[in-house]
């Protein structure tokens, strides 16, 4: 077993302090670093950073890194939440280690959606149904895997398609892996 035993810190976002959600980050007693590119493989990481080493998930919208000494997650509903997903990431990172002889190490990040082209497929109206204040923003978030096209109510039925076409490679699971 690699991760033993963590710390667990929980705090509001100071950028957006009447946020309805919390982040965490999870101080690790044992250092993960060398794990990072079995994880990466095994978990389809979208971005891999080599120095110092980490590698960020999506994870049912939310952002998940992990780097040699902590994880932060973000968009969390409260402890208990927290408490869950970082669980579930330290059976991830001792599982890794555990078969890394039998994984192949990835050092890079998979390929992103790109904002410009979830865009496209928008209305552009910024009629902020979706909740967020342009269209611009929901393509981010769209990007990031926090929104997808359910989440537009003015998308017609062709655009809803197209998005969800050009966003099909991209997608995750339940576990945040790539389909």
């Amino acid at each position: 077993m690699l991760l033993e035993s963590y710390q667990l810190e929980i705090f509001n976002n100071e950028c957006m302090p009447g946020a309805m959600s919390v982040q965490c980050f999870a101080h690790l007693n044992q250092d993960v670093s060398e794990v990072l590119p079995f994880l990466n493989t095994e978990l389809g990481g979208f971005t891999y950073i080599k120095d110092p080493p980490s590698v960020t998930f999506r994870l049912h919208g939310k952002l998940l890194t992990v780097h040699g000494k902590k994880i932060a997650v973000n968009a969390l509903k409260d402890e208990a939440e927290a408490r869950k997903i970082v669980e579930w990431m330290k059976q991830e990172i001792n599982n890794a280690w555990e078969k890394r002889d039998k994984i192949i190490p990835r050092y890079v990040g998979m390929p992103q959606p790109q904002m410009i082209q979830i865009l496209k497929c928008l209305p552009k109206t910024n009629c902020r149904e979706c909740g967020e204040p342009t269209c611009m923003v929901f393509a981010t978030r769209v990007a990031e895997g926090v929104k997808d096209s359910d989440d537009c109510p003015a998308l017609t039925p062709t655009d809803r398609e197209t998005l969800d076409a050009y966003m099909k490679p991209y997608a995750t699971d339940e576990d945040g892996i790539l389909w």
